[in-house]
């Protein structure tokens, strides 16, 4: 099963438009028609789709700059320990897969996300509609831990390899329909791969960010200091990116350009999510999202050229612009 083209169990098809028994619930956009009888696991639901690659190459560049600042950082941690530069490398190397033990996961979730484990009301709330959204699709209810997020927001995501959240607001304000939704759009996130390849080119990225953040406020130190230093600095770093830029025949452009692509792969991956979510027979639902809760979000003040650059650094697309992808596709399955 692809994150494009999910599927109900094959020996009990989901009547999303007709006659069935849950067609005149699922109809209704407030309402969820809860699974009835056996639930048939797929052997493996989560995989790799077209823009989990994009997001993986656009990132190539960033942990490259991070493996250059990490293995400098090994030779100097070589002369102070016994341990030799390249073991330092390869602990670095292996440390991504720790953030897919369930123990460093809920660490993660509470420091660095900041959520918490579901109240008792919110879990009776949330684990049947969870149930719900994975027996449609076929996976492992189990395989995943529902989380909270303290948010006056309506959102939800997928942080980490088992990890889906939603807003306190969420689970307060929309119905099981609406809901339901919402959990399913982050489940096309993890079996897409967009859950994993994230987590990872964050970890494996940070050294590099760390560095250029850590070089931006040497450079502001350095000028409020002296100006004249500040200003040497300045061009000596315009003159290694023009020789750079030559050298690699424009390859180190990635570094400006990236951020635009990324966020335009990460809208696609949003869209793929909310297929994702139709496919299971959630497109009223779905639609009613988009048309109500999230169309009232306030939008940006910026106005002109900030206006554009913030569409393009977006990483989700509008509503109005998950709405028309949404039926151009349910039209297109028609």
């Amino acid at each position: 099963m692809t994150a494009s083209e999910p599927r109900y169990p094959a020996d009990r098809p989901y009547p999303e438009r007709g006659t069935g028994p849950r067609a005149a619930h699922d109809g209704n956009p407030d309402t969820l028609g809860l699974h009835e009888g056996r639930v048939h696991i797929t052997a493996r639901h989560r995989g790799i789709d077209v823009t989990t690659i994009g997001h993986l190459a656009l990132h190539i560049p960033n942990v490259l700059l991070s493996l250059v600042i990490v293995t400098g950082l090994s030779l100097v941690l070589a002369e102070l320990t016994s341990l030799s530069p390249w073991m330092w490398v390869g602990l670095w190397s292996a440390s991504g897969a720790l953030a897919f033990l369930r123990p460093v996961e809920n660490l993660l979730a509470r420091l660095i996300f900041g959520l918490h484990h579901p109240t008792p009301d919110e879990l009776a709330k949330l684990r049947p509609i969870w149930r719900e959204v994975t027996a449609r699709a076929g996976v492992d209810a189990a395989g995943y831990t529902l989380w909270i997020e303290e948010s006056a927001d309506i959102n939800a995501a997928a942080p980490g390899g088992h990890i889906v959240s939603v807003t306190r607001h969420a689970v307060e304000r929309l119905p099981d329909g609406q809901l339901a939704a919402v959990l399913a759009h982050e489940l096309g996130h993890h079996v897409g791969g967009h859950a994993w390849s994230t987590l990872m080119t964050y970890w494996y990225s940070l050294p590099g960010r760390l560095a250029w953040r850590l070089l931006l406020m040497g450079i502001l130190m350095a000028r409020r200091r002296s100006p004249i230093v500040g200003e040497a600095i300045v061009l000596t770093l315009a003159a290694a990116a023009f020789v750079s830029v030559v050298l690699t025949n424009g390859l180190v452009l990635l570094f400006v350009t990236g951020p635009f692509l990324i966020s335009a792969v990460a809208r696609s991956s949003e869209l793929r999510a909310d297929r994702y979510a139709s496919g299971l027979g959630l497109t009223s639902q779905l639609t009613a999202l988009f048309s109500g809760p999230l169309a009232e979000e306030p939008a940006g003040k910026e106005t002109g050229g900030a206006a554009l650059l913030a569409r393009l650094l977006a990483s989700h697309p509008d509503s109005r612009a998950r709405l028309h992808a949404l039926n151009r596709h349910t039209g297109d399955r028609q």
